[in-house]
């Protein structure tokens, strides 16, 4: 990308298991713009929860939510085996641990806190303020940043979705049954959708793209090419 070219948001909403993570990441790469994963912020914070004792399945105590989001620190640090940008948890590297099924199975209801999803949501805009980035997760092109030029919004067959998440599990080498994955997806995709504090929904410019039967090199030149076309919109 040239350097004189302006530097824009490009957000990517959807439902989980779509390979949001993957696509915004090999994107982030491919632009040489900076990746953040919102949800792995979530799921940092749903994994301290969790290791507070916060998380009973129903509601968690709101005030107790705030004091953690009060004494925990987020960061993003560049892998250097990888070369890949990992989420770290109070100075520790937990890119493995927050996504354990413990961590998945808990993460929508912490999400939906509005306490929670304040606090992070404004994390997100001041990293997202230098523009250059690319960032997905479930509100982030209609509440974190509804000004984005970009917005994407991804979508996959339900089945086709577990059986991706299955496959990436195993190949972890952590023991899950594709039936408890399928019923993880099917209730998160409902709490998503039904939260009061931003549902995940499709904004009304955001471009959707179904991926159930693109691999992912198609599904990330699909994206590429509507940037670059975007850029020729904003240089007219």
């Amino acid at each position: 990308m040239h350097s004189s070219q302006p530097k824009i948001i490009i957000a990517i909403d959807g439902f989980s298991s779509c390979g949001k993570s993957t696509l915004a990441r090999q994107v982030a790469k491919e632009l040489h713009y900076t990746y953040i994963d919102s949800g792995a912020m979530y799921r940092a914070v749903t994994l301290e929860a969790i290791r507070r004792n916060l998380v009973d399945g129903v509601q968690p105590d709101e005030q107790a939510l705030s004091t953690l989001l009060d004494e925990i620190q987020i960061d993003f640090h560049i892998s250097k085996t990888t070369g890949l940008q990992e989420i770290w948890l109070n100075g520790k590297n937990v890119e493995e641990e927050i996504r354990d099924i413990e961590v998945s199975d808990s993460v929508s209801i912490i999400s939906k806190q509005e306490v929670v999803r304040t606090k992070l949501v404004f994390l997100q805009r001041r990293l997202g303020k230098s523009k250059g980035i690319v960032m997905d997760g479930r509100d982030i092109g209609t509440v974190v940043f509804p000004d984005a030029e970009l917005k994407i919004f991804m979508t996959a067959d339900e089945s086709i979705r577990a059986k991706r998440r299955y496959d990436e599990l195993i190949a972890k080498g952590m023991e899950v049954k594709l039936e408890s994955i399928q019923k993880n997806i099917h209730f998160r995709d409902y709490i998503d959708q039904t939260r009061e504090i931003s549902p995940l929904k499709k904004a009304d410019d955001a471009i959707e793209l179904d991926n159930s039967f693109l691999s992912i090199e198609e599904t990330v030149q699909q994206v590429i090419d509507l940037f670059h076309q975007k850029l020729r919109e904003l240089n007219v």
